[in-house]
């Protein structure tokens, strides 16, 4: 039972004129921006390297730039949700700043998932699990 049916209200997306369904991919996208909103936090991306890279190397490949400027799903990466009729949950899968409270982070994380995705689709989120991947040296 939802948060919304315990206090007896309908859901804003299930109404008597009609239900609206949110794909997976709108989630995703609020998620992924709302991670990004928190200062220096970001969804971990896979570039393929597999490992390869050289040491220290933490310049982004074309393809991650790209993505980054156009907002392509393939910026999403690091992202995962699971959308019902009136609930979503979300799994992130972040790096976080060197020098920066991992429990502050994702925490702040959390918060600005839930309330963006809540408020923008009107879903309930029930669960925002985050892995913490790796940390990384910001430029100065």
């Amino acid at each position: 039972m939802t948060e919304t049916q315990r206090r007896g209200e309908e859901s804003p997306l299930q109404t008597d004129r009609g239900t609206t369904t949110i794909n997976d991919a709108v989630v995703t996208s609020i998620a992924s921006t709302a991670v990004q909103e928190v200062s220096g936090a970001e969804p971990e991306v896979d570039t393929g390297r597999g490992g390869g890279s050289i040491p220290g190397d933490n310049s982004p490949t074309m393809g991650e730039l790209f993505n980054r400027v156009t907002g392509s799903s393939r910026g999403s990466r690091g992202v995962s949700v699971e959308v019902g009729e009136t609930q979503a949950t979300v799994d992130l899968t972040v790096t976080v700043p060197y020098g920066r409270s991992i429990p502050e982070v994702t925490q702040a994380m959390r918060d600005n998932v839930i309330q963006r995705v809540e408020k923008l689709t009107g879903l309930e989120v029930t669960e925002v699990n985050i892995t913490v991947k790796d940390v990384f040296f910001p430029e100065q």
